[in-house]
């Protein structure tokens, strides 16, 4: 294999086209969360000194964004349970109206799954530091998705604080955080929310969506709502605000 290579999108602008293509990171249900879907690309168009790419000779192996932002002010006192969604509204809203944001905060860092175990979250989440260090913020802040919760039932509350024997978090990609400098400050209980039809869902997931009631859907941190009667069902993802002090 060569060499890992991380630069900024504005550095190596010729990849974003094919960003759309990138397989790999998120769940095909959380794909269809508005605020993303309406949003997230334009991130990348936006903020490209400030977003990542990864490369492996002359493939893409991943790619990282994060938004800047104003916190606090007097209308965001704190960081929001709206977690993801709820930031990147303020991030685009504050673009549009000309506010230069003072903080940023992560959206994602995705890996292609041929190359997980190499390390490179690690050197993601570094150089994410760094961009957003030399844009003058001292503070990085993400709404992380701890993917390796599998008890959907599980409060985030009760897993946030499961650590091993050395004090580090249970889950991968919070200790990743942590061991980076981050520190946990609070559950984002409805950081992401995907709602559908019940042939949305069954398309989504493979599973029947024909009973009312919580679904446990693999590689979702909460139960799915499912209601037969008016043909919906609700998913409201918890992330975990983590902040790294740059």
């Amino acid at each position: 294999m060569s060499e890992i290579v991380i630069s900024t999108l504005a550095e190596r602008p010729e990849l974003g086209d094919r960003l759309a293509d990138f397989e790999g990171g998120w769940p095909e249900f959380i794909l269809h969360d508005p605020i993303g879907n309406s949003l997230l690309v334009r991130v990348y168009d936006l903020f490209p000194e400030q977003c990542l790419v990864a490369t492996d000779g002359d493939e893409l192996i991943g790619h990282g964004a994060s938004i800047p932002f104003v916190f606090p002010n007097e209308h965001r006192r704190e960081l929001p349970d709206g977690g993801w969604d709820r930031v990147l509204v303020w991030g685009m809203a504050d673009e549009r109206r000309g506010h230069e944001g003072n903080v940023s905060s992560a959206l994602e860092i995705v890996i292609r799954p041929t190359h997980l175990g190499r390390g490179l979250s690690h050197l993601m989440l570094q150089a994410m530091r760094e961009a957003v260090k030399v844009k003058g913020h001292q503070t990085l802040y993400a709404p992380v998705r701890p993917n390796a919760k599998e008890d959907a039932h599980q409060p985030m509350t009760e897993y946030v604080q499961q650590v091993r024997g050395d004090g580090l978090p249970v889950d991968a990609w919070l200790r990743v955080h942590v061991k980076a400098g981050g520190k946990v400050i609070k559950v984002a209980p409805t950081s992401m929310v995907v709602a559908g039809t019940l042939a949305d869902w069954r398309e989504w997931t493979g599973l029947p969506f024909d009973q009312d009631g919580d679904v446990v859907v693999p590689q979702a941190l909460a139960p799915v709502r499912c209601s037969v009667k008016h043909n919906n069902a609700v998913y409201v993802e918890p992330n975990v605000w983590v902040r790294h002090d740059l």
